[in-house]
């Protein structure tokens, strides 16, 4: 990236005081807040390559809710990546707790509402493939809607600076409800909970947040947006909860000082350490966060994610859909022609095995190949030469944890692109692009007005840069405009 201070530092000044003022900021230790880097810019894609995306992603939604009920299926397929990958091990002790072995079968009270962001890029010759799937702490949409209303704001307010960084003149801008179609969702949810009460107060939505977390604006803009829609938001811990919650009649969940809760939606729970009280003194790891965990999905409440749900989207997950036949899709409720819809965007993945690593060493194009594990967020990848150094040091039995996957190589945007991160504005001449598309669907169906599609997040980086994170890597926030 070239400094090239190309733009009066007005307009830079102008686009972070509305980012800050539209929540659009990390919190910081200080408890001040730092605007996300943005884009001053949208990216532009193809409408037809969008419509297309529009019509897949409420599919493989589908397909993951009908999967991550099938708990039968998740415990077989699951069990070697388990033995590998101790968290995952973990919760499929969580999910056999909740669910039962196979003979027994038991329901929990919990009611799926699957909030799901599938992340997309769009290369150069294979055309939109799905990068992951992420089913818990899917967050952002409040962002994703924010950032298509700030360039309406920098289309209206500076006008040329907005044109001359625009790729192409005619590109008309993709509508974005991402946290209006979110909250919809859940509120949607919330009150089929309260109703199934025959109860008439506000309908209670819980959040379960990390402790001293940064990511909080987004979060809050969710909150608010619940809260004109009728529901109460309240946000604990794992911690907090594991001391607060109790059972009511008829498997109502119950907090403390609050009352009956109606949705329980994790922004936590992805990683060990969201699990982790040093003061509790365990001898298993996060034996009592995780099964706080367990006891809220043994009550009637709609909950995001699931154990089973978090199983049906990892790594391993992605994998084993991308490698079976389009027809056996057909067990989890899809058409051929659905299946075939959604095999049309997943990425080519192969397990590791002694026979792939002699393969990747000697034949394979080592650049044409992403190494991954199961965990969520960045900085689980690891590229080209790397690869092999990393294959080199595992062991046979964590080999199960990993997966080779096609890497993609999207398109970098023709014109340059203004990228602006803590008021200091830099000229990237590679940016590329992430999609990432977001579904709601309750007990298996679309609770959206867009028919489970609920907006979509947009983050922007350097092609030179792997990790690609707003949060965590050297991502920046953007949107979308179409070109025909």
């Amino acid at each position: 990236m070239n400094p090239m201070p190309s733009i009066p530092q007005q307009v830079i000044e102008d686009a972070c005081e509305w980012a800050i003022m539209h929540g659009v900021a990390f919190r910081q230790s200080d408890n001040t807040a730092r605007h996300c880097p943005f884009s001053l810019a949208p990216m532009s894609i193809e409408r037809e390559v969008f419509e297309h995306l529009l019509k897949v992603t409420p599919l493989i939604t589908k397909l993951i809710n009908n999967v991550s009920e099938d708990h039968d299926f998740l415990q077989s397929s699951l069990s070697d990546m388990a033995k590998a990958d101790p968290f995952f091990g973990r919760l499929m002790e969580l999910h056999q707790q909740a669910h039962g072995s196979a003979d027994d079968c038991l329901n929990p009270a919990r009611q799926p509402l699957l909030l799901m962001r599938t992340d997309f890029m769009d290369d150069r010759q294979h055309g939109a493939k799905v990068i992951e799937f992420n089913g818990i702490a899917a967050g952002m949409a409040p962002f994703g809607q924010r950032a298509t209303e700030f360039h309406s704001f920098m289309q209206n307010q500076w006008p040329n600076v907005y044109n001359h960084w625009l790729e192409d003149p005619s590109a008309t801008p993709a509508e974005n409800q991402g946290l209006t179609q979110l909250a919809y969702g859940i509120a949607n949810a919330a009150r089929q909970v309260k109703a199934d009460f025959n109860e008439q107060d506000k309908p209670v939505f819980l959040m379960v947040v990390q402790k001293n977390e940064d990511n909080v604006y987004d979060q809050h803009l969710l909150e608010v947006e619940l809260q004109k829609q009728g529901i109460r938001t309240v946000r604990r811990t794992f911690e907090q909860l594991s001391c607060q919650l109790s059972s009511g009649d008829n498997q109502r969940l119950l907090l403390k000082d609050v009352g009956a809760v109606d949705v329980v939606y994790l922004r936590a729970g992805y990683q060990y350490s969201d699990y982790w009280a040093p003061e509790l003194n365990e001898s298993v790891c996060c034996h009592t966060l995780s099964q706080t965990r367990l006891f809220m999905e043994q009550h009637h409440v709609a909950m995001n994610a699931t154990i089973s749900q978090q199983l049906a989207t990892s790594k391993t997950m992605q994998m084993l859909l991308t490698m079976m036949p389009a027809s056996e899709y057909a067990r989890w409720g899809l058409t051929l022609e659905e299946a075939e819809l959604v095999k049309s965007v997943l990425a080519d993945m192969k397990p590791i095995t002694s026979e792939a690593i002699e393969w990747f060493n000697t034949q394979a194009d080592k650049q044409e190949w992403v190494l991954k594990n199961q965990g969520e967020g960045g900085g689980h990848c690891v590229f080209g030469d790397d690869i092999s150094e990393q294959l080199s040091q595992l062991k046979p039995e964590e080999y199960n944890a990993w997966a080779l996957m096609q890497r993609l190589y999207p398109h970098e945007r023709d014109v340059p692109t203004i990228a602006v991160r803590d008021t200091q504005q830099t000229l990237v001449t590679d940016l590329v692009s992430e999609v990432g598309l977001f579904t709601a669907y309750f007990k298996g169906k679309p609770v959206t007005e867009l028919d489970g599609y609920a907006g979509y997040l947009i983050r922007s980086k350097p092609a030179s840069e792997n990790e690609g994170g707003i949060h965590s890597g050297k991502g920046i926030l953007d949107s979308l405009v179409l070109i025909d």
